[in-house]
């Protein structure tokens, strides 16, 4: 489907130029436009089109908000109390359990006897990740994340319920195509359009502003809805940006909490690639689009990225944009497979299994996923997955200060998935 700047663009363009389409898109909108972009909407979205003429305007009221005033006011003033913190906090989360030992779980596979086609051994381990998300991931589509304390990581442990991570998971099950990931992704939609705010913005939590990183993934995630159908917030999107046309990450309107260091505000390298993806190849993202390429060809990624603790999250949402903003980083593709293999060691693996699964899927978006690689990577993750399906958590991202880390079991267990899909489309399809 056509990225968020074509759409209204080029919907505005043939009814001008076409006067029978001009007259579907007015009679009847949702129906056209689902005929004209090959999407279904859901049967309690609608779209309505006003045509204005030189004796009649429009004016359109924005949606209500979902909070207060006293609920904005208190967000927006208590970033820094610590008892309006804690409402981020839900139920204190258990210790961190163990990985598998990957060694000890290949002397089974291999043992004479206990061999098992490595094809079926995938297919299986995909099957049992599936099940474990179906119990992680919440009724109501949330995807649980644990935020701890990278200094002292066997001290207080925390949930975290968050769009920007639910939005993360949907994504990296897209490709799955088992009936089960498809549910899985329904179930997130519907917590992504209970979270928006107008005009199609996301927060991480409400005490912080809108933020262009949940923005573009959720809005990603979410899939056809009439304020991302008809770009409602590309205009609110296209104001963050510096001097050299780079995307901003916080969307601080006057009326936002400010609670955030200079450097956390600044044009980061993966928050542009998603941005990138949400938005395509446009005029308005070109210069974003040379910037990530330039970092990433010159190797001048390291400490780029105020949230992201490794390159890989780089590479790997460079790669997912290639995809959804196609033609966008074409010409990058080789020199980003190169900085992908760099991170490896000369056995094939990219450190923990979070990052494996990262790089193995990146590698596969760009098309550059050797069979070698897709046969050895598949036998990690299998080795390294839990008994009831689950891979371990990793630290994704840190938030809200350094010392912050941010994991979760089920965010690993997607990429996993994700990651294994690639290695059976390319090596035993």
């Amino acid at each position: 489907m056509k990225n968020a700047l074509q759409l209204r663009e080029e919907l505005i363009a043939k009814a001008e130029d076409n006067s029978a389409f001009r007259s579907r898109l007015i009679e009847n909108p949702k129906k056209t436009i689902e005929q004209e972009l090959g999407v279904t909407l859901a049967e309690d979205h609608d779209i309505e089109v006003h045509e204005e003429t030189p004796t009649t305007a429009h004016l359109v009221l924005p949606a209500q908000s979902r909070y207060s005033k006293a609920e904005r006011e208190e967000a927006k003033t208590s970033g820094n109390s610590p008892e309006f913190l804690k409402k981020t906090l839900h139920d204190p989360a258990p210790p961190a359990r163990p990985p598998v030992d990957e060694h000890a779980a290949t002397a089974v596979r291999t043992r004479p006897g206990t061999r098992e086609a490595p094809a079926e051994a995938g297919r299986v381990a995909i099957q049992r990740g599936l099940t474990f998300l179906e119990t992680a991931v919440k009724e109501d589509g949330i995807w649980p994340s644990v935020r701890y304390m990278l200094s002292n990581p066997d001290g207080p442990r925390h949930w975290e319920r968050t769009p920007f991570l639910s939005a993360l998971g949907a994504l990296a099950l897209e490709r799955c195509r088992d009936d089960r990931a498809k549910t899985l992704r329904i179930r997130t939609r519907e917590y992504l359009l209970n979270s928006v705010e107008y005009p199609g913005v996301w927060r991480y939590w409400r005490h912080l502003p809108p933020d262009l990183d949940s923005t573009s993934l959720c809005s990603l995630a979410l899939g056809p809805h009439p304020w991302f159908l008809t770009g409602r917030n590309v205009d609110r999107i296209l104001k963050y940006r510096d001097d050299e046309g780079r995307f901003l990450t916080w969307m601080n309107a006057k009326d936002e909490p400010v609670v955030l260091p200079a450097f956390r505000s600044d044009a980061d390298l993966v928050v542009n690639a998603n941005t990138i993806a949400y938005l395509g190849d446009h005029p308005e993202t070109r210069d974003a689009q040379r910037w990530v390429q330039a970092s990433i060809e010159a190797g001048s990624t390291t400490r780029r990225s105020a949230w992201y603790p490794d390159s890989m999250a780089l590479y790997y949402a460079t790669a997912r944009a290639s995809v959804y903003a196609k033609p966008a980083f074409t010409d990058l593709k080789p020199a980003l497979a190169d900085r992908i293999r760099n991170c490896g060691d000369a056995g094939g693996d990219f450190g923990d299994i979070l990052l494996t699964a990262q790089a193995i899927a990146a590698l596969d978006m760009i098309g550059d996923l050797k069979k070698k690689e897709a046969r050895h990577s598949l036998e990690r993750f299998v080795d390294s997955q839990r008994p009831d399906g689950s891979w371990p958590e990793y630290l994704a991202w840190d938030i809200g200060h350094p010392s912050v880390g941010i994991a979760s079991e089920a965010l690993t267990t997607a990429f996993c998935i994700e990651a294994l899909e690639s290695c059976l489309r390319n090596e035993y399809e």
